[in-house]
């Protein structure tokens, strides 16, 4: 049997402050939940149509380049996510940096990113994506084979004309044949291969690809 409200003892102050601050905990654990709930939901399409997959998106279509930063990274005409826009990451190759916020530009980046800017900025480009691997890198850019309007693929032509590295850090379908074509614009002192030095070179090929006196 409940006791009558006047004979229930009296809370002090520190009691009524510890309740009201766990009650205030509750609340804010339970709007938490709901609101972990609605982003898992949104993400999944509940609230509307949920985005396509990156394959079905991306693959073998074509889209404008609205904005070039780099040799090997650039703009798509295409939303993603938030964004108005999508950015590629050339697949296969490294450009030298340019826009790095705590480094001067690279030995030959100036070169290699307009010699990408005029091959595609403000064009029409096709898109395709590696055969069974993650079309993500680690900073969310689209992985992509990029081909120019002429047919010509984009990253096999920096390689081959020394605009940049063949990547050897990540494996692909067409690895032996850029390793091929770098040897050729290597040989040939095409591009960046004019006067770089050793110093000059990414990290994972210094010391290993130019005589010691460069």
């Amino acid at each position: 049997m409940a006791r009558p409200a006047r004979d229930r003892p009296k809370l002090t102050e520190r009691r009524r402050w510890l309740r009201h601050a766990g009650r205030r905990a509750a609340l804010y654990g339970v709007i938490a939940v709901v609101i972990a709930a609605a982003v898992t939901a949104d993400r999944l399409g509940v609230f509307g149509v949920a985005p396509p997959p990156d394959r079905q998106k991306y693959d073998g279509r074509h889209f404008r380049v609205v904005r070039v930063w780099d040799g090997d990274t650039f703009d798509l005409d295409v939303p993603d996510g938030r964004e108005d826009f999508t950015r590629v990451r050339l697949w296969g190759v490294d450009t030298p940096e340019t826009n790095h916020p705590d480094k001067p530009p690279m030995h030959f980046g100036r070169e290699a990113t307009a010699f990408t800017k005029r091959l595609v900025d403000g064009r029409t480009v096709r898109i395709e994506l590696e055969p069974g691997v993650r079309p993500r890198g680690k900073y969310g850019r689209l992985l992509a084979w990029v081909y120019l309007p002429d047919g010509r693929l984009l990253n096999e032509v920096l390689v081959r004309e020394g605009y940049a590295y063949a990547d050897p850090r990540y494996g692909h379908h067409l690895r032996k044949e850029f390793r091929k074509w770098q040897e050729e614009a290597h040989a040939g002192r095409r591009g960046l291969w004019q006067d770089a030095t050793n110093k000059d070179l990414p990290y994972y090929y210094r010391d290993k690809l130019l005589p010691e006196n460069r």
